[in-house]
């Protein structure tokens, strides 16, 4: 599995499988809910070079991963022994965290928000795009609304939201550790044909009122509704684990269903759903009455302060708001509002690009931009913004200034989806494009071109700009004689990389280096410095030295499936080093006995920081400690 050993190393520093209460994952992050957070190591965790930062805040351990977040669930997921998303079917322990989080009321509202919403945030973000793509289509004629293909596309954007009440159901009644099944079906019957023909007859003058056992029922729409099946879930799973406790175990599996819907739905039709949709309506019209009294001030106010929230992942508490609000309104004022937001961001990741002479962080910038278009503002924030300081404090001045500009225009969403590109299509309204959708244009483009022109600049100190500055922290002990020397760390017979049995690695894809096929099993530090990382299986150190090389010893080829066996570290993580100390130890002849090739990469990481880099003669031997690398500045 392509991310096998990284699955590991995280389930390690959380604490391990049996501390892991609930795991789901957003577009960038992994969000872990554990059962003691004393037992997670998150240092160790930021020191990989596939984690971009980690994050305890809202109940939540959240390992930022970037875009490829989903693959790197599926892997902890099935070292874990479940089905995605399925871990909080772990009763006991679910309730402990349960007790813990009411100490903290916010903390327990947003893992519940992020819980329900995020397993469908990628379809909502589709659909909502897919509207506004259809929005956009018919403001400029490309489509009618009458034509079959519209049609067909309509329903395929809007079947979600129509159909809200069982998606969360679904959801919901597995973050609340009932059956989702049940909670899925509760939701079903609110947007039964029954049901809506029954509001249908409602709205008519005269109609007689429906009857529940003797007790009038109020009838209303609820497809596309949020409250009302998150508070029907929960009560749901309330009564199940109550009758699961009484129930013999023979009868729970029916009767425990049966007494759920035989309860639960009429309760729904006849409080839940009323009290929810009233409860709805007024947050709806909360924010409503608070945007108009100072549109601006709104604006500005949430430009600027919307990826603060996001660093910590306190957006989720604000998300819902723009969702209840396109339910209860049919639009929202808010998404729009952050807009400026991710555009600062953006704008400021692109300064960097332009003002940097550090290829490292050239390359890390200009792929943070490309995903910032696309809503994906994590890897610009933890990767170069926030470590710059200026430039994210620039970010948000622009996002400031242009919410302020979309505050005043008032425009509005129709859709849901990730605040990105696409979002200019999702306000275009029924009548085609009109002013709003200009105001959110102009403040979007302002806040990028104000944080991107300022970060050029102002936003980077001399010092960060040079190439010869390592991205990592500096090393605080005396410089090597030879600071760009790199000394063979084994003793064997050197050969260039594109010889070695590794594609990936022949391919000079982590870097450009050499190779040594080790004719002893200890590996000697080739320079004065520190160990940035070491694997758990002990076959790989990553070290850094005093002047800013990053080196990767990575010995034998696939040895990592010796999951540690034969391999004995003489230092970790974090360790300081003097060239010649002894690194690493491992069998030799044992892991040529398993079956595996013992040529070792020796490569520089940050091979595009130097103008060059020079090897010593080739397809040779070398002992340790001899002259083996040089790297030449630009």
């Amino acid at each position: 599995m392509k991310y096998q050993a990284l699955a590991e190393q995280i389930i390690e520093n959380v604490g391990g499988k049996d501390n892991v209460v609930d795991l789901i994952h957003c577009a960038t992050r992994l969000r872990f809910k554990l059962k003691e957070s004393q037992k997670s190591n998150a240092e160790q965790l930021k020191q990989s070079p596939e984690i971009i930062t980690v994050v305890e805040s809202g109940g939540q351990f959240q390992v930022v991963i970037g875009n490829h977040v989903n693959e790197v669930f599926q892997a902890v997921n099935q070292l874990l022994d479940t089905t995605p998303n399925s871990i909080n079917q772990r009763p006991k322990t679910d309730e402990n965290a349960v007790k813990k989080d009411k100490e903290n009321l916010f903390s327990y509202f947003i893992d519940i928000v992020s819980s329900i919403f995020t397993p469908i945030l990628g379809i909502m973000a589709a659909s909502g795009i897919l509207k506004g793509l259809l929005s956009l289509s018919e403001a400029l004629g490309w489509l009618s609304s009458s034509s079959g293909t519209y049609q067909i596309w309509f329903a395929a954007s809007d079947a979600l939201f129509y159909f809200f009440p069982l998606v969360l159901g679904y959801t919901a009644g597995k973050k609340f550790g009932g059956s989702p099944f049940v909670t899925m079906t509760i939701g079903g019957a609110l947007i039964h044909p029954m049901m809506m023909s029954a509001f249908q007859q409602s709205l008519i003058a005269g109609t007689p009122p429906e009857y529940f056992l003797g007790i009038p029922v109020t009838f209303i729409n609820y497809a596309a509704s949020v409250i009302p099946i998150i508070f029907a879930a929960w009560l749901s799973c309330l009564l199940e684990k109550r009758l699961n406790q009484v129930l013999p175990s023979t009868m729970k599996n029916f009767i425990t269903p049966f007494l759920c819907l035989l309860i639960i739905v009429p309760l729904t039709f006849l409080v839940v759903g009323p009290l929810a949709t009233w409860v709805s309506m007024l947050i709806a019209e909360s924010f409503q009455a608070i945007y108009n009294f100072a549109p601006i001030i709104a604006g500005a106010f949430m430009g600027a302060v919307w990826q603060i929230c996001v660093i910590f992942g306190l957006h989720w508490g604000i998300v819902p708001i723009g969702i209840n609000n396109l339910s209860a309104l049919g639009h929202d004022a808010l998404f729009p509002l952050l807009l400026p937001a991710v555009a600062g961001q953006i704008g400021a990741t692109l300064g960097v690009l332009l003002a940097t002479k550090n290829a490292k962080m050239k390359i890390m910038a200009g792929s943070s931009v490309t995903a910032g278009l696309f809503g994906i503002t994590e890897p610009a924030v933890y990767g170069v913004t926030l470590p710059l300081r200026r430039p994210f404090i620039f970010g948000c001045i622009g996002g400031g200034v242009g919410g302020a500009i979309v505050g005043y225009s008032q425009t509005l969403t129709f859709s849901f989806g990730l605040v990105n590109i696409f979002t200019f299509a999702q306000i275009i309204p029924e009548h085609g494009i009109d002013n709003t959708v200009w105001g959110a244009i102009i403040g979007t483009a302002l806040s990028f071109l104000f944080a991107a022109t300022a970060t050029r600049f102002f936003g980077i100190k001399k010092e960060a700009i040079s190439p010869e500055t390592p991205i990592k922290a500096d090393i605080a002990s005396t410089p090597h004689e030879a600071p760009n020397e790199v000394l063979a760390p084994l003793s064997g017979a050197a050969i260039p990389l594109k010889d070695t049995p590794d594609e990936t690695f022949a391919s000079g894809l982590l870097g450009q280096g050499a190779a040594i096929i080790p004719s002893t099993g200890e590996v000697y530090a080739p320079f004065d410095g520190e160990v940035s990382s070491l694997f758990k299986t002990g076959h790989a150190l990553g070290l850094l030295s005093q002047s800013g090389i990053e080196l990767l010893i990575h010995v034998g080829i696939d040895t990592v499936k010796l999951d540690g066996l034969h391999f004995s570290p003489q230092i970790k993580q974090g360790d300081v080093f003097k060239a010649g100390d002894l690194l690493l130890t491992f069998d030799r002849e044992k892991i040529l006995e398993a079956g595996y090739d013992l040529t070792t990469p020796v490569i520089v990481s940050n091979s595009d920081d130097y103008a060059s880099i020079e090897f010593v003669e080739l397809n040779k031997s070398i002992q340790r400690g001899q002259k083996f690398i040089t790297v030449n500045h630009k």
